[in-house]
C-alpha cells in the first residue's frame, strides 16, 4: 500500500512526472515503462518540446490526446500484409503497441505535433493567464504634504 501521495506535485511539473513515476512504480519494478524512449526540452522562457522516438511508425498509426491536464500519445502498429513473406532473423526495432502519458502542469496547451525522420515532436506552451500574471501596483502617498515649520532666531 503506497502512503505517499504525489499527486499534488504533478500540477507543478512539465516533464518532472517521469521522477515521480518511478517513485510510484519502485513497489512493483516490473510496471516501469521504458518504451518509447522520449525527450523533453525547454525551447524558449515558455516553450517545451516532448519528442518520442517512434520509428517504423506512421502517422496514421500514432494518436495524440489531451484531458484534464495529461497528454497521452498512443502508438498501435497495423498488421503488415508483408508479413509472412519473410522472416525476421533479428528483431532489434520494436514494432509494439504503446501508451506514453505525460503529466502537465498548470496553464500548458499543446501548440501542434509533427512527425520527422521517425522523431514525433509535440510542442507545448505555458499559457499564464492575465489574472494570475503579476503586475505593478502603483503606490499612492497620502497625508505627506511638506509642512514648514517656522523657527525664530533666539
Amino acid at each position: 500500500m503506497r502512503t505517499i501521495d504525489f499527486a499534488p506535485l504533478y500540477r507543478s511539473t512539465v516533464g518532472f512526472d517521469r521522477l515521480f513515476a518511478k517513485l510510484d512504480t519502485l513497489a512493483q519494478p516490473g510496471a516501469a515503462e521504458t518504451y518509447p524512449p522520449y525527450n523533453i526540452e525547454r525551447t524558449g522562457e515558455n516553450a517545451y518540446r516532448v519528442t518520442l522516438a517512434v520509428a517504423g511508425f506512421s502517422d496514421s498509426e500514432l494518436q495524440i490526446e489531451l484531458r484534464e491536464g495529461v497528454l497521452t500519445v498512443k502508438g498501435e502498429k497495423a498488421e503488415d500484409a508483408d508479413a509472412g513473406k519473410s522472416e525476421v532473423l533479428y528483431r532489434g526495432i520494436a514494432g509494439r503497441s504503446f501508451e506514453r502519458r505525460f503529466q502537465l502542469a498548470d496553464h500548458v496547451e499543446v501548440q501542434g505535433a509533427s512527425l520527422k525522420n521517425g522523431l514525433l515532436h509535440v510542442d507545448l506552451a505555458r499559457i499564464i493567464p492575465e489574472a494570475l500574471k503579476p503586475r505593478k501596483i502603483d503606490i499612492a502617498v497620502v497625508g505627506n504634504e511638506n509642512k514648514q515649520i517656522e523657527a525664530t532666531a533666539a
